[in-house]
C-alpha cells in the first residue's frame, strides 16, 4: 500500500475558506491574533499561520477555535455567499 502525502493535505480552497473564516470571527471579537491565540492556548505564530493557510489543523483544534469564537466548527470550513 502506497502512502502520499499528497493525499494528507486539505485543498487549497477549503485551506483558504477556514483561513479567512477564522480572521473574519477573531475581527469580529475584536481581538488581535495574541489574544485570540492566548484564550485559545496556542502560539499566536501558530495562529497567524492558520490564518495564512499554511498549517494543516486537526480536528480538536477546530473544536478550540470554534468553541472560542461561539460558532460551530461546520462554520469554519464554510465559504462565505455573496449578499445579493
Amino acid at each position: 500500500m502506497r502512502r502520499t502525502r499528497a493525499l494528507r493535505k486539505p485543498s487549497s480552497p477549503l485551506t483558504a475558506i477556514l483561513a479567512a473564516n477564522i480572521r473574519a470571527f477573531r475581527e469580529e471579537k475584536s481581538l488581535s491574533q495574541e489574544e485570540f491565540a492566548d484564550i485559545c492556548g496556542l502560539h499566536r505564530t501558530y495562529v497567524g499561520s492558520v490564518e495564512r493557510g499554511e498549517r494543516n489543523v486537526t480536528l480538536s483544534t477546530l473544536e478550540v477555535f470554534a468553541s472560542v469564537m461561539g460558532v460551530l466548527v461546520p462554520q469554519l470550513l464554510t465559504g462565505k455567499t455573496p449578499e445579493k
